[in-house]
């Protein structure tokens, strides 16, 4: 073998070193959720039947919907529009949870609770959806935090069976009901259970009042999560006594490090827009709006 002469070592190191300052491609990318958008079927304000509807957001580029239940939908039309368009019913929302708490001092109240949380798990499994949001229970009008827990607890407790068997998990949202407002209360609520059918369903946009941003929740959540939906939550105007509400995109949520997070936590899926509805032409700012934050676009 011929010993390398020092011209053709020093060009051979040379081209290695520049070799070594070109990026691989895609190492220097951030990784980012793999996300499928969809809309509060609320907010689908052109259509007559199911069908009609789901042509709208499927022409318009949204890939899913979410229901309220119980509720006036006709559920077959709607299963049969979903299997026609491809749009899919990604999950149901518990539609009573307000009016009837689980978290009541009156176990009427609690027993009509508990039959709208069972109809919303039913409906979940009914279009092969995976979760069943539900605000677990209101922290005010004399009920104190500690109350709200334990009665809601108890009542979620009388339905998990029911939810294993179906496969639905049980999603626990952030709203504004005096409780869990901290990622620490949602931990402690959902890990009583011990089941992986209770998750945590985070909105992105209603916990910001509360001090602490939206990608420390999704980090301290981690697995629990299971799913997210935003709005357009501006603090500066909420610091003002303003109405925070604003249209997606011109709020104070910082997207960058909350995609950082769900990549972190390996959340992949759905999300859903919870904002005014209307026809094509504000559906489609909604769709154009949540794909420049989720840098879809």
């Amino acid at each position: 073998m011929t010993p390398p002469n020092r011209r053709n070592f020093v060009k051979t190191a040379a081209v290695a070193g520049i070799a070594a300052t070109i990026p691989v491609a895609g190492a220097f990318e951030k990784k980012r959720p793999k996300l499928k958008l969809a809309v509060k079927y609320g907010m689908i304000g052109e259509g007559a039947t199911p069908l009609e509807k789901l042509e709208l957001v499927k022409s318009l580029g949204f890939e899913g919907v979410e229901i309220d239940s119980p509720s006036k939908i006709d559920l077959p039309a709607l299963k049969k529009a979903s299997e026609a368009t491809g749009i899919v019913v990604h999950g149901t929302i518990d539609s009573v949870h307000w009016n009837k708490p689980l978290s009541s001092p009156d176990p009427d109240v609690r027993f009509e609770g508990l039959k709208g949380l069972t109809t919303a798990i039913l409906d979940a499994h009914y279009f092969g959806a995976p979760t069943a949001l539900l605000v677990p229970g209101v922290a005010r009008d004399g009920v104190t935090y500690q109350e709200c827990f334990d009665r809601s607890a108890a009542e979620v407790r009388k339905v998990l069976p029911l939810a294993e068997k179906l496969k639905v998990i049980i999603g626990i949202e952030t709203v504004w009901n005096d409780f869990i407002t901290s990622p620490e209360q949602m931990i402690a609520y959902v890990d009583q259970f011990d089941s992986p059918w209770v998750g945590a369903y985070f909105d992105c946009s209603n916990m910001l009042k509360y001090g602490v941003p939206s990608a420390t929740w999704i980090r301290k959540l981690g697995k629990r999560l299971v799913k997210f939906d935003f709005k357009g939550f501006n603090m500066d105007l909420f610091k003002e006594g303003k109405n925070p509400w604003v249209k997606i995109g011109e709020g104070t949520e910082d997207w960058s490090d909350i995609l950082d997070a769900l990549a972190e936590v390996g959340y992949d899926g759905f999300t859903t827009s919870e904002v005014g509805g209307g026809g094509r032409e504000v559906l489609a700012d909604v769709l154009t709006r949540m794909k420049k934050v989720l840098e879809l676009s």
